[in-house]
């Protein structure tokens, strides 16, 4: 079964930078968060919903999809970054510039890192990625999933790791203000952090191909949702760690059945 646990939340969508001020911090008040159960069937679907394989009891899906009935449901929040199609919508002042001025561009992705270097910038980025957040809740969510928690390190040095904990925890406190567990998204090298940052579990990529799970695990008390992309990592996660933590291959795409290129492998 789900772990129901209480953690600190602020009360209300607002709140400062960092570890935030005395007044938030007196407005602080218990909130019930149901935890996702170690070890169990897992599905990674935000590149699409649908109907979970049999044995599967965690899901994970984008914000733009609803839960699975029954299970444990995730809701992906691209919350460090602004994607393509969403980029035009940001304030120009809260996509991340160079000292030319041009926008600091994730390659791989082709996203826009967001400026999170001051309080004020992190509380007006919070605002929006919140009100996601708040989607999330109400169409019946058990956590949120906020995503590129590791952008800094992709930033040409302009964001440093305090700037992404500061951020993490203004939504961590948000999001359990609304009762949804927080996931950490990758990023092995903040997980000592978790306490002040406020994640609940974490949700990995490849921890089994680049030996990062142990961290993770030691972090989150084996509270962790693994996904592995190659037929090597799943064995090297499975051989280690497949009697603790929810292991699954799924395609880079994360693609849906039928779709060319469409992988699912049960760790």
């Amino acid at each position: 079964m789900a772990l129901t646990v209480t953690v600190p939340a602020a009360v209300g969508c607002g709140s400062g930078a960092g570890g935030g001020s005395a007044a938030e911090a007196r407005s602080a008040r218990p909130a019930a968060v149901r935890l996702p159960p170690r070890h169990a069937g897992f599905d990674y679907q935000i590149g699409g919903a649908y109907p979970p394989p049999a044995g599967v009891r965690i899901v994970s899906r984008d914000r733009s999809d609803s839960p699975a009935p029954g299970l444990y449901n995730i809701c992906y929040v691209n919350a460090f970054q602004a994607q393509p199609e969403e980029r035009a919508s940001w304030p120009a002042d809260l996509l991340l510039r160079d000292a030319r001025g041009r926008v600091v561009i994730d390659g791989d992705w082709n996203e826009a890192l967001l400026d999170l270097r001051t309080p004020a910038k992190r509380e007006r980025a919070a605002q929006r990625v919140n009100r996601w957040i708040d989607g999330c809740a109400e169409k019946g969510f058990d956590a949120v999933e906020p995503d590129n928690y590791d952008s800094y390190t992709r930033s040409r040095h302009l964001l440093s790791a305090a700037d992404a904990t500061a951020f993490m925890t203004l939504l961590s406190r948000h999001a359990h203000g609304r009762r949804l567990a927080v996931a950490q998204k990758n990023t092995a090298g903040l997980a000592g952090a978790r306490r002040r940052a406020g994640p609940d579990f974490a949700v990995t990529e490849e921890c089994g191909q680049y030996d990062e799970c142990e961290v993770y695990a030691k972090a989150f008390d084996d509270r962790v949702l693994d996904v592995e992309y190659t037929a090597s990592g799943l064995r090297s996660a499975v051989a280690h760690w497949g009697g603790r933590l929810s292991v699954v291959r799924r395609d880079r795409a994360v693609s849906t059945p039928g779709s060319r290129g469409y992988v699912r492998e049960a760790g």
